[in-house]
């Protein structure tokens, strides 16, 4: 049994056994508020205490009745105040900046975010982000202990980072002001698409970095031209309107010249899984009497697993691992060999192995894993064989604590990743990276310690909008200062400037603009500079880890940040999705789901066991593309959606208009992601538009008080009853 659940009397549950996740106990007010939550209850160890006790405090109820604080404790541990909030008063600067009411200073896990003004659309304006004292050790934890702000800010450091943001009428963002004043420009066309962008350095002119956009009459990318010159365009095929290809190109006239640089083509099943995939720009190779064709093919079985998969890697790759391959120059043609993997998977979804073949490069492996008899827990063998030692191995709330053999991992009292050791040694400094979260479990900090030679080499990372702040110190001199600017409108392709302080590498260019190319998934597979010269091209293997890969140089290489479906790898070879962290050479997430069932009752798989088809953007559901016709399917029948319909005046009137006309768009079933595209729908949204959002919150799709509480954040107010009886169980109820 993968859940059980203990009811209240209003229907929503109080206590969930997940034999994934664990068991967590939740209370409400008779408003739907949560009052206390209690998560990472071992019940197998009851000697251990390490569950987590959150409690929550709201205002009067003849006040707004918001919440004021969270507090959290571990165990038989002091409590912490992790979290404060603090609304704007009707004083005249505040309703001036549109602040009355408003939350203007969220105290949260990694520091202060300080809104100063917000846009009469809803959009802050205004952004300050200021970070906790001694955050580097993994031990510094939140706890706004004290009764005002000006206790709370002497835990801060006096160092700021603003963001500051002009948008139109519409809410889109025109001008973005990062927190080192660099500036990003956005257009859109009469129809509110996005036309052009372009980057101002601070004290730089402005460059182009998207110059044109063109769309179809139904409003999908056709063609998009870059500030470096090159074209991209898009085909689809008539009957399905599934994307067929993606040309990009360096067109005649070219000051780099004409040139063919990525022709990806992509086949389809009826039920669209992909088939084949091909880059018609790369040529064919011959090595060891090979014929080395650029392309993909697929197999599914029944349930729509991949099953089996061909392509090419490089001759060398050896064994995956969570060690990054070698990069291979672009003049050695000849490195390249075929694969051939199959994958197997249990009842319940669980990859149990994967059988690696490449025989004229002698790379053939096999690797297994071990599924835990009690629930979806599971780790490579080399762990351990014998499944009643799997769930050991994890925390009493799912999170997976060892990596590898050797490599312990440590998860914060939230299900956060907070420290891996890549290397542990005795007697010496291990080389370990540590995470920091805000309150939204977005990592905001990234800092790695490396042993090198005698000396301890350290990079420290700030995520903030828009900009990535990346310092490296070699002992105790500062070695380089480097800002990564994030193109947050650059088209399909993933933009972004390298612009070094100090240090920067004798084989780059200071201010380096680096054009990245996806395919169907989201994957960075060619890399461009501001001239259309190609700096790496790389191939993935369908789980994720490097195929191919081939750079104009290795220290370039280094500087790639977005990889497998588009993510930042670490140096443990772990990819970080935002809510989660993913093991591509095991194919499983190291955590449970924290938007729970919405991907189906294992909470460890990956994308379906589709992962050539779909993506998941933020380690929480897969994105489908029926989820794009959620949005219209209320319309087909004259019902327009909008957030006043959705009430108990219409009920179940509601539901069975919606249900009656999304099952003709929708071959999958209602099921699937159902609480995010019928909400979407129902609000008219886009399902991605809602879920960034709600991102603050700890979804749960088994949970009905969250529902409510989640729906109601976008002004919806359901009636939970009204979909209860139209689904079996509270996991259904949404």
């Amino acid at each position: 049994m993968n859940f059980r659940y203990l009811t209240g009397l209003n229907g929503a549950p109080l206590l969930t056994q997940s034999a994934d996740a664990g068991t967590s106990l939740s209370l409400s007010d008779v408003t739907g508020q949560p009052l206390l939550v209690i998560s990472n209850i071992d019940v197998a160890d009851e000697s251990t205490n390490c569950a987590v006790t959150k409690n929550f405090t709201y205002e009067e109820r003849t006040l707004a009745g918001r919440l004021l604080s969270v507090t959290e404790r571990i165990g038989d541990e002091a409590a912490c105040i992790t979290e404060r909030f603090v609304y704007g008063r009707g004083g005249v600067e505040n309703k001036v900046r549109n602040l009355a009411g408003a939350l203007v200073c969220h105290y949260d896990t990694a520091g202060l975010v300080k809104t100063e003004s917000i846009t009469l659309t809803g959009v802050p304006s205004s952004v300050t982000r200021r970070f906790l004292k001694d955050t580097d050790a993994s031990a510094t934890m939140a706890d706004w202990q004290g009764q005002d702000a000006s206790e709370w800010n002497k835990r801060l450091q006096v160092e700021t980072f603003t963001t500051r943001t002009t948008v139109d009428a519409a809410g889109e963002p025109l001008l973005i002001f990062d927190a080192k004043d660099n500036i990003q420009r956005v257009t859109y066309d009469v129809a509110g698409r996005l036309a052009s962008s372009g980057l101002k350095l601070k004290n730089d002119t402005e460059k182009m970095v998207i110059k044109s956009v063109e769309y179809t009459a139904d409003g999908k990318k056709q063609r998009e031209e870059h500030g470096n010159g090159v074209v991209t365009t898009y085909s689809y095929f008539a009957d399905t309107q599934r994307l067929a290809g993606v040309r990009t190109e360096r067109l005649a006239g070219h000051p780099s010249g004409q040139k063919l640089l990525q022709d990806l083509r992509f086949e389809y099943d009826p039920v669209g899984n992909v088939m084949h995939t091909s880059n018609d720009a790369e040529e064919t190779r011959f090595w060891r009497n090979q014929k080395i064709v650029p392309k993909n093919a697929y197999i599914y079985d029944s349930l729509y697993q991949l099953v089996s998969a061909t392509g090419r890697e490089m001759a060398d790759a050896g064994q995956q691992s969570s060690r990054s391959p070698f990069t291979a120059a672009f003049t050695d043609s000849s490195a390249l060999t075929h694969y051939l993997r199959h994958y197997s998977y249990d009842e319940a979804g669980n990859l149990t192995q994967i059988k690696h073949h490449a025989p004229a490069a002698n790379n053939c492996y096999t690797k297994n894993f071990t599924i835990s008899n009690h629930s979806n827990r599971g780790v490579l063998s080399t762990l351990t064989e014998n499944p009643e030692e799997v769930d050991a191995l994890f925390t009493a709330g799912g999170q997976q604590s060892w990596l590898m053999p050797g490599q312990k991992l440590v998860w914060t009292h939230r299900n956060e990743l907070q420290q891996v050791t890549p290397v542990a040694r005795d007697g010496d400094a291990s080389d370990q990276e540590v995470y920091r979260y805000d309150g939204n479990s977005q990592r905001v900090i990234k800092l790695s310690r490396q042993k090198k030679g005698s000396t301890t080499q350290t990079q420290r990372v700030l995520y903030l909008p828009g900009l990535e702040l990346r310092t490296t110190t070699i002992g105790s001199t500062e070695t380089e200062m480097l800002q990564i600017i994030n193109m947050g409108k650059a088209g399909r392709a993933d933009a972004r400037v390298l612009h070094w302080e100090s240090g920067c590498p004798a084989e780059i260019s200071n201010n380096q603009i680096r054009y990245g190319y996806n395919d169907l998934v989201g994957s960075g597979t060619l890399e461009l500079d501001g001239d259309g010269d190609v700096i790496s091209v790389e191939e993935y293997y369908p789980y994720g880890g490097t195929a191919v890969k081939a750079g104009r140089n290795r220290v370039e290489m280094d500087y790639k940040m977005a990889r497998y479906s588009g993510k930042e790898r670490d140096a443990t070879g772990l990819y970080y999705y935002g809510y989660r962290y993913y093991q591509p050479w095991a194919g499983r997430w190291l955590s449970t789901d924290p938007a729970g069932t919405v991907d189906g009752l294992n909470l460890y798989k990956m994308v379906m066991n589709n992962p050539v088809t779909f993506r998941d953007n933020a380690g929480m559901f897969t994105e489908l593309d029926w989820q794009n016709k959620m949005d219209a399917a209320a319309k087909t029948r004259g019902y327009t959606p909008a957030r006043m319909n959705f009430t108990t005046q219409y009920g179940m009137n509601t539901y069975s208009s919606f249900k009656g006309a999304s099952d003709s768009l929708n071959p999958y079933g209602l099921n699937q992601n159902c609480y995010y595209c019928t909400a979407a729908a129902l609000t008219n949204q886009t399902v991605q538009d809602l879920v960034s959002q709600t991102q603050n919150m700890q979804q749960d799709s088994a949970s009905i008080d969250e529902m409510l509480t989640l729906m109601m954040r976008v002004g919806v107010m359901p009636v939970s009853r009204e979909f209860n009886s139209s689904f079996t169980g509270a996991a259904g109820a949404w």
